[in-house]
């Protein structure tokens, strides 16, 4: 209770009604802390950016204008001096001399001179692209009746409407090919021939009713291939290991042999020398 009326006695006070009035204290604002499930959170580490432009002293500049500038280009923001309304006099420059055609007059050499570099370029261009021969588009080859008529077929039917509206030679058919070159597929009519129909639909009927598979013949025919091919080739490759066999017992062979013949050439070698000496 002390404590308490001690903090009220510290608050700022002040006289209600006039000097004879009673003392009111000025309550500070009330306060909530509410709990935290988790520690509040670290204030974010300054990029590098930031640390060099608080150390060079540079402050972001809120760009605020009433007219919409390029900032790049044709009549950008600040291009062309001589559109502006003040012109600096440098230094040294005469007094009397008027910086706004000036000014012009730079902008006119700046752009000639831009002129003259675009057309040199062009003729180097120009002469680096004659130097080397380009290949000939039109084919060197002779083309029979065949190729161009398929190449008269890809060039008629390389349109939105796949050639339909396309205008017709006097000896050109008069439905025009499909890109694809192969026929448009037709379905059977809906009322047409029904004994037609009636025997597809039971021969149908039988296939799925018999107990006998249906031979594929092309599958059938493809397994055998491939059956004889590895047979022939587990073949092959017997034949190859005997025949490397073979081969190492031959090598084997005059080594030992050799070594037979080189102890029994020994006396054949010393007999013309014996017979030299006696001579």
């Amino acid at each position: 209770t002390q404590l308490l009326v001690s903090r009220l006695w510290e608050l700022p006070a002040e006289r209600a009604g006039g000097v004879g009035g009673p003392l009111v204290a000025q309550l500070p604002e009330p306060t909530f802390r509410l709990p935290r499930e988790k520690p509040p959170p670290k204030p974010r580490p300054p990029t590098r950016w930031e640390q060099f432009a608080r150390l060079k002293g540079i402050r972001r500049k809120k760009k605020t204008s009433l007219e919409w500038r390029r900032r790049w280009g044709y009549r950008r923001a600040g291009g062309d001096p001589s559109r502006a309304w003040l012109a600096e006099v440098p230094a040294g420059a005469d007094p009397e001399e008027d910086q706004f055609a000036r000014l012009r007059r730079e902008k006119r050499e700046r752009v000639a001179r831009n002129e003259l570099n675009r057309l040199r370029n062009l003729a180097r261009a120009h002469r680096a692209g004659s130097a080397v021969p380009a290949a000939p588009l039109h084919p060197t080859g002779h083309q029979n009746r065949e190729e161009l008529r398929r190449v008269a077929g890809v060039a008629r039917v390389s349109t939105a409407s796949l050639g339909r509206f396309q205008p017709r030679l006097p000896k050109e058919p008069a439905e025009p090919p499909s890109r694809s070159g192969g026929k448009k597929r037709r379905f059977e009519p809906l009322l047409g021939n029904l004994a037609a129909e009636r025997s597809r639909q039971l021969e149908l009927l039988r296939d799925m009713g018999s107990k006998k598979p249906v031979l594929d013949i092309t599958r059938a025919v493809n397994k055998q291939l491939r059956q004889e091919e590895a047979e022939a080739a587990a073949a092959n490759k017997g034949k190859k290991q005997s025949k490397r066999g073979k081969r190492g017992r031959r090598q084997q062979r005059p080594g030992r042999s050799g070594k037979k013949s080189g102890a029994r050439r020994k006396p054949q070698q010393q007999k013309p020398a014996g017979g030299g000496t006696g001579g």
